[in-house]
């Protein structure tokens, strides 16, 4: 009879966070843990663990932890609370004789800001409706652009560009490069 599988399934490959830190001295300060979904990126990425709380009352599976965190080679200057994926088994103890690869390797990594210009061009369908309606009603109209806006996190290294700065990153409204250029040989791009 063949084997039918139910419910959600996923690609986590480890321990829980509590499984390893349960089993270590003093819970684990000081010893570097991965989680295995961020091993696809080339940086190295890894926490530290600083403090440990156990939750064995609230929630057996989770244990709230601050971690220093490297991700993708960017260290983060603050301590991260690690409580809500703790649960997961996606975790990872790295040996004493190996952390050495991960922390030199993270140091040589920096991550450049991005700086975004302050406007951009509109989509080409919403630039023909708006033209549109400003001549409808009237208006002359030299060249619209579309000023930019970013959503700021703790994890976002961009900003828009000051007055008089040149930005790094150059945002166009076109095709770009595509991927099979004889698809469009004949056409007006």
């Amino acid at each position: 009879m063949p084997i039918k599988l139910i419910g959600r399934t996923n690609n986590f490959s480890g321990k829980t966070l509590w499984e390893i830190l349960g089993n270590l001295k003093d819970f684990g300060v000081g010893r570097l843990v991965i989680r295995n979904v961020f091993q696809r990126y080339p940086e190295p990425t890894f926490m530290k663990i600083v403090k440990v709380e156990p939750l064995a009352f609230e929630e057996p599976r989770k244990v709230r932890v601050w971690v220093e965190r490297t991700h993708r080679g960017y260290k983060y200057p603050k301590l991260q609370e690690i409580c809500s994926v703790s649960y997961k088994a996606d975790f990872q103890l790295i040996p004493k004789d190996e952390e050495y690869k991960f922390v030199s390797t993270s140091e040589t990594v920096k991550q450049e800001e991005r700086v975004f210009p302050e406007y951009i061009d509109f989509p080409p369908l919403l630039k023909r409706l708006v033209l549109r309606d400003k001549t409808s009603r009237g208006e002359t109209v030299d060249d619209i652009q579309l000023k930019l806006k970013i959503n700021t996190n703790r994890d976002n290294r961009a900003r828009i560009a000051e007055s008089g700065e040149k930005p790094n990153v150059e945002i166009s409204m076109g095709l770009g490069k595509p991927a099979s250029p004889d698809l469009y040989n004949g056409l007006n791009l």
